[in-house]
């Protein structure tokens, strides 16, 4: 019996504003040589990373097809490799389609070659340069009013490989499994000499820096010695939610008490923060607290994004016991005792079987190491409260726990931070609220 012909597909889109100038690359390889088999690129006007990132999809599947012209579902297997999780969780089917602008693009791909024959995982974006930069190519056409030209394309020059399978040889898990992509794509990265070299700007990121320090910046170093190269980190970009009826009054609001909604005042700041993120066009993830006032924060950035919102449970706020909803004053007056051990000591805990600073830290701490593993080299949007953001911020630094108390936290303010491969944390920005004004 005749072995179906194999291919990969790597692709890759960008805007320059998100929305904005945008363009998309796509690269067909031979698997076991790693010869380029065919390249794709094309400016496509305004518009945003989403959507180029799809239309880089529908050009890679449409360059296989005119290489198998005749392709039938046990003549050919196609594997695209993306580091857009988005696309990749959406066309494995693991994820709903649910904006309006993805649904034709991700009907367009699927029909493009026959059912069964392709299958998706997520890589890391410094497995993805060749895509990336003839992305980049193509935006550049475009701001000098042109179009991609296949002869004017250097983006393969500086990206030769070894075979994809070598790279990447075949590991247990279903196919398409992100996770497993995932972590061949992590471990070869681990393994081979000089891909963990500082990748080429992104075709999301290079056009627009990004004022949350949301980048690809090199891994800072201690001391005078020469710094190892430890890639892309995974960056947190830490968003309070906006004000809820509480927040004005600085009333105890954790989670032992009742779950506000925004107020009018939230709702427009959500929506503040979600036009000015999608303008910076750096963030790949949303991450929420369970809490609704969080939900709701992620929820109007997930749609100006086209993302999802993931729930970590770990990122809820403090409970504070007896005294939810009680102002500061209140506690003082009720609770004073109680109130100065707090103050005095991470391991108290307020009244009536609160949590203790020290109980938050322990399972902040667990869900971020949960999400570092989750997104390492991606850019994450974490949405979720007071406590543990200043926790997060404290253990980034190394400072102790009464530093939680010198921390100003504005709702919906943007602070960032940056966690290297060597467990290293740098602190990139600190309740920026620039978007709010």
């Amino acid at each position: 019996m005749t072995q179906p012909r194999q291919f990969v597909v790597e692709a890759d889109g960008g805007s320059r504003g998100n929305p904005g100038p945008a363009g998309y690359g796509a690269v067909v390889v031979d698997p076991a040589t790693g010869e380029t088999l065919a390249e794709a690129a094309e400016y496509i006007g305004v518009a945003t990373n989403n959507v180029a990132e799809y239309r880089g999809l529908i050009a890679g599947l449409r360059a296989v097809s005119a290489l198998v012209p005749d392709a039938a579902a046990d003549t050919i297997r196609v594997r695209v490799r993306m580091d857009s999780k988005l696309v990749v969780e959406q066309m494995s089917g693991r994820w709903k389609i649910k904006h309006p602008d993805m649904k034709p693009l991700a009907a367009r791909a699927a029909a493009i070659l026959p059912a069964g024959s392709v299958t998706y995982e997520w890589i890391p974006r410094e497995m993805n340069k060749h895509a990336d930069r003839l992305a980049n190519e193509a935006m550049d056409a475009g701001r000098r009013g042109e179009q991609w030209e296949p002869s004017a394309s250097t983006a393969a020059l500086d990206t030769a490989r070894p075979s994809v399978d070598e790279v990447l040889p075949p590991v247990a898990g279903p196919p398409g499994d992100a996770a497993a992509g995932a972590a061949r794509a992590r471990a070869a990265l681990a393994s081979r000499p000089g891909c963990g070299t500082a990748p080429a700007p992104s075709a999301r990121s290079a056009a627009a820096p990004d004022r949350a320090g949301a980048s690809t910046a090199a891994a800072p170093q201690v001391g005078w010695g020469a710094a190892p190269d430890l890639g892309a980190p995974a960056t947190f970009v830490l968003l309070r939610h906006g004000e809820t009826a509480l927040t004005p009054e600085k009333r105890f609001s954790g989670s032992g008490g009742s779950d506000p909604e925004l107020s009018a005042t939230g709702r427009h700041q959500a929506e503040r923060i979600a036009r000015s993120l999608a303008e910076r066009g750096t963030i790949q993830e949303i991450v929420s607290s369970p809490l609704r006032r969080c939900r709701e924060t992620a929820g109007a950035v997930a749609q100006r994004l086209g993302l999802e919102v993931r729930i970590e449970d770990g990122l809820r706020e403090t409970d504070f016991g007896a005294w939810e909803g009680l102002t500061f004053a209140e506690v003082r007056e009720r609770h004073g005792a109680d109130l100065d051990a707090w103050l005095a000591s991470a391991e108290a805990a307020p009244t009536g079987g609160g949590e203790s600073f020290a109980e938050v830290a322990r399972r902040v701490e667990a869900a971020r190491d949960r999400l570092i593993t989750r997104h390492a080299g991606r850019t994450v949007l974490v949405v979720t409260h007071v406590t543990p953001i200043k926790t997060l911020v404290r253990l980034a630094l190394g400072a102790p726990p009464d530093a939680m108390f010198r921390m100003e936290l504005s709702a919906a303010s943007v602070s960032a931070v940056a966690y290297y491969a060597d467990g290293n944390a740098s602190l990139r920005l600190l309740n920026d609220t620039s978007h709010l004004r």
